[in-house]
């Protein structure tokens, strides 16, 4: 059983539970993550944005160094410029490198990269968004500024079909929200924390809420939920 958290406008009578989803009167806004729930599980050491890197280049130390990478997953080498660094482990992007550096510069070069920092507080922004992926998460990070960075909606996008995933104390919730209605000033934009998933238009996240959407124009607050699967 899902437990789901509402707010009707005024004169509607109260959304019914499905058998999914199970309606609390009077939930507004998905609860924040605890300390663990902000804990990324263990995985591969992947490369992102805003990750600090040092880039070593046997025998060429003017080649390499500590630099950042940019928002797009990029960084800049001397003599062949913007290299894709994004999704990648270390030696993946070390052999980028040498193979880059091998046609027209160096022979048989030598590469090794360090990951310094990383930033391990993202939130992924996926479905019609102009570039779904990884986004580091800011102080006061809400859900339009997250859909914000993944530069906005696509055409094909439903403003009034958005989800969040979230973990909270083990439990995986689930909200549906408009962002039309946010804009307008209908609700307040709601945070955003690390580890969220944000799903803009349809998708199997989107159908759980299949029984609702229809009534969701009408609703003067986001569909809360806690879901069982």
């Amino acid at each position: 059983m899902a437990c789901v958290g509402l707010a009707g406008c005024a004169g509607q009578p109260p959304v019914q539970s499905t058998a999914d989803l199970t309606v609390i009167d009077g939930e507004m806004t998905l609860p924040a993550p605890g300390r663990t729930d902000l804990a990324a599980a263990d995985r591969v050491a992947l490369i992102g944005p805003l990750d600090t890197i040092t880039v070593r280049v046997f025998g060429v130390p003017e080649l390499g160094g500590q630099m950042q990478v940019d928002t797009s997953g990029r960084i800049a080498m001397p003599l062949i410029g913007a290299v894709d660094a994004g999704g990648k482990t270390s030696a993946e992007l070390a052999r980028d490198i040498e193979l880059a550096l091998a046609q027209n510069f160096l022979r048989d070069p030598d590469v090794t990269i360090n990951i310094n920092s990383s930033v391990s507080q993202v939130v992924t922004v996926d479905g019609q968004v102009v570039e779904p992926g990884l986004y580091p998460v800011t102080n006061q990070m809400t859900l339009l500024r997250a859909v914000a960075s993944a530069r906005g909606l696509t055409e094909f996008a439903d403003q009034d079909d958005v989800v969040i995933l979230r973990t909270v104390e083990g439990q995986r919730l689930a909200g549906l929200y408009n962002i039309g209605a946010i804009r307008r000033g209908l609700y307040a934009d709601p945070e955003i924390y690390a580890n969220d998933l944000i799903v803009v238009g349809d998708s199997p996240q989107r159908r759980l809420f299949r029984d609702f959407i229809g009534v969701a124009p009408l609703l003067a607050a986001p569909l809360i939920a806690i879901l069982q699967r």
